[in-house]
C-alpha cells in the first residue's frame, strides 16, 4: 500500500436524530443528502484509481461505498475490526449520554451492559489499519466511521485518543501516503501501551 484514503460514511437515519448505533446488525442506511455526500465523494475521487475498497460491515458504510464508486469496478473487503463502538446499554440512546459516560471513565473501563472501553476500540481499529497496511493493492479508499479516521488524524496532530473528539465532516476524503498512516498507528500503539485520558 503507497496511499490510503481515508472517509467517512454519508448522513446516517440515525445520526440525523443524534442516536447511537454500534450493532452492524441495525438497519441504518443514509439520509437524501447522506446519499448526496457519498455521490459527491464519487464525484471527488472519480480521476483517481483506486485498487481496493476496504469498509466496515454496517449498512450506511457499505451503501456510501456503493454510490461514491458507482460504475467502478473495484474490489471490496469487509474489516469489522473498523466497526463502530459498541456502545453495550447506550446502544440507540443519544450520543451525548454516550459521551457523558465516556468522558468520566477510564479508556479501560467498558461500557456496560456489553460494550466495550474505548481501549479495546483503539485496539481494533490499529488491528485494522495494520491489515489495510499489509495489503499490496497500492491504492486504498478506506470508507468507515469517524472515530477511526479521528484518531488517525489527531495521532498525526501528536494528540492522543480523547474520549470527546471532534467531528469528521461525512463523505470528505482524507488522503494520507503510506508513511504517514504508519506513523499514525505507532502513536496509537504507543497510548495502548498505558492508556489513560490526559
Amino acid at each position: 500500500m503507497d496511499e490510503v484514503i481515508l472517509a467517512r460514511h454519508g448522513e446516517s437515519k440515525l445520526s440525523l436524530i443524534g442516536t447511537v448505533n454500534g450493532d452492524p446488525a441495525v438497519a441504518c442506511g443514509l439520509t437524501h443528502e447522506g446519499a448526496e455526500q457519498a455521490r459527491r465523494l464519487g464525484e471527488e475521487l472519480a480521476d483517481t484509481p483506486i485498487d481496493l475498497c476496504v469498509t466496515s460491515e454496517f449498512e450506511r458504510v457499505r451503501q456510501t461505498a456503493d454510490l461514491a464508486l458507482a460504475g467502478r469496478d473495484i474490489p471490496r473487503v469487509i474489516l469489522p475490526e473498523l466497526n463502530d463502538v459498541r456502545f453495550g446499554r447506550f446502544e440507540a440512546g443519544t450520543l451525548a449520554d454516550y459521551r457523558e459516560w465516556a468522558s468520566s471513565n477510564e479508556p479501560t473501563v467498558e461500557a456496560p451492559g456489553g460494550g466495550e472501553s474505548r481501549a479495546a476500540t483503539v485496539a481494533r481499529y490499529v488491528r485494522a489499519y495494520q491489515t489495510i497496511l499489509a495489503r499490496l493493492e497500492p491504492r486504498i479508499l478506506v470508507v468507515t466511521h469517524g472515530l477511526p479516521i479521528r484518531y488517525v488524524l489527531n495521532a498525526l496532530a501528536e494528540k492522543d485518543p480523547a474520549p470527546l473528539v471532534e467531528q469528521v465532516a461525512y463523505a470528505k476524503p482524507y488522503r494520507l501516503p503510506r508513511r504517514e498512516l504508519e506513523l499514525a498507528v505507532m502513536r496509537l500503539e504507543s497510548w495502548l501501551a498505558a492508556p489513560a485520558w490526559h
